[in-house]
């Protein structure tokens, strides 16, 4: 045998244990003993035992209190308790069986037949512990099978965005790093915000730079154009909000998900007058909110085919008078609190 089995005999009379001990050793067994309920309640709580044969009537608390007290103790749920009886009566063994005993000896007993029912039990017992360790194990690699795969998909998702967005950032002739500061200056703020979660704030960083994916459908001759738009011009290039939504809307990824939001929202304006649906204050998602501050931060603060570059003073004093009609002035005064972080990352 590998190991020896801890076994707790339970019993008020002491030839009655010492018979059952005269048994057992012949199995080797590491055999403990027991006068009374409350002793053996003790002895479970400082020991670990694999088995426990325990008599029924006994003075003060009886065999069946007794069970119904060590099966509330969590170490013993599944380890078997056999009771020893003297009684026959099938309300008596019934109700052991009730209370979670999962065999019982009549008194008194043989030899041949409590080494078999206390073998037999004891190697269900590790039987059932091999399997639950078995079933755990495999759960466990189950577990991280799923979690490489979603790992795998979430990068592969984070890779196809970044390409998505260098070709569009190549096709309207702003750099690539435009879409990493407003990765980065979008999660800063989703961060400093009380209702928002380091997951959201995750989520914003890998969606924000599909903020505007929805350029693949607009032509070059708008797309790029160095003078004003026409009125014509602007109506085709705010479609690149719907159009993004129809790319990004049957997405059931998360990141696929908030990039919707974000490319069809970060042009709303607080106070209505944005596009494409003009809503106003709390009816534009948060993730749009925030994108729409950063992207147009940045945008002044830095240099397009289009337009110089302005001082950071005076995009801090754009920022601040369009709080409350462009922005949402909960996210502006975070912002503004802030403000040396944003900085430092737009002139990085």
């Amino acid at each position: 045998m590998d190991f020896k089995y801890n076994v707790l005999i339970v019993d008020d009379v002491v030839d009655n244990i010492q018979m059952a001990m005269n048994i057992l050793k012949e199995e080797n067994y590491n055999l403990t003993f027991a006068l009374s309920g409350e002793e053996a309640l003790t002895l479970l709580e400082q020991n670990d035992f694999d088995i426990i044969l325990l008599d029924i009537m006994m003075p003060g608390m009886d065999g069946y209190e007794v069970c119904q007290k060590i099966k509330k103790i969590d170490k013993y749920l599944n380890v078997p308790i056999v009771f020893l009886t003297a009684k026959t009566d099938i309300d008596s063994i019934t109700k052991g069986f009730s209370l979670g005993a999962v065999d019982y000896l009549i008194k008194p007993f043989h030899a041949e037949e409590l080494l078999a029912r206390v073998k037999t039990q004891l190697e269900l017992y590790r039987s059932k512990l091999v399997l639950e360790e078995h079933n755990l194990s495999l759960e466990a690699k189950v577990k991280y099978e799923r979690k490489r795969i979603l790992h795998e998909m979430e990068e592969g998702q984070k890779e196809i965005i970044y390409m998505l967005t260098e070709m569009i950032e190549g096709r309207s002739q702003e750099t690539g790093e435009h879409v990493k500061r407003v990765a980065l200056m979008s999660k800063l703020l989703a961060e400093y915000h009380p209702s928002l979660t380091t997951e959201d704030a995750t989520n914003i960083f890998h969606a924000a730079p599909m903020h505007d994916i929805g350029k693949v459908s607009i032509p070059d001759n708008i797309l790029q154009k160095a003078d004003a738009l026409t009125k014509e011009e602007f109506e085709v290039m705010k479609t690149h909000t719907t159009a993004a939504h129809k790319f990004l809307k049957s997405s059931k990824r998360k990141i696929m998900q908030s990039a919707d939001i974000i490319a069809m929202q970060h042009h709303e304006k607080w106070d209505g007058t944005g596009y494409p649906k003009g809503l106003t204050g709390d009816e534009i998602h948060l993730y749009g909110r925030i994108v729409s501050i950063i992207d147009v931060f940045d945008a002044l603060t830095h240099e397009r085919y289009y337009k110089e570059a302005w001082e950071i003073d005076r995009s801090i004093e754009y920022m601040k008078k369009h709080a409350g009609t462009h922005f949402d002035p909960q996210l502006i005064d975070i912002f503004m609190e802030h403000q040396n972080e944003f900085i430092a990352i737009v002139q990085s």
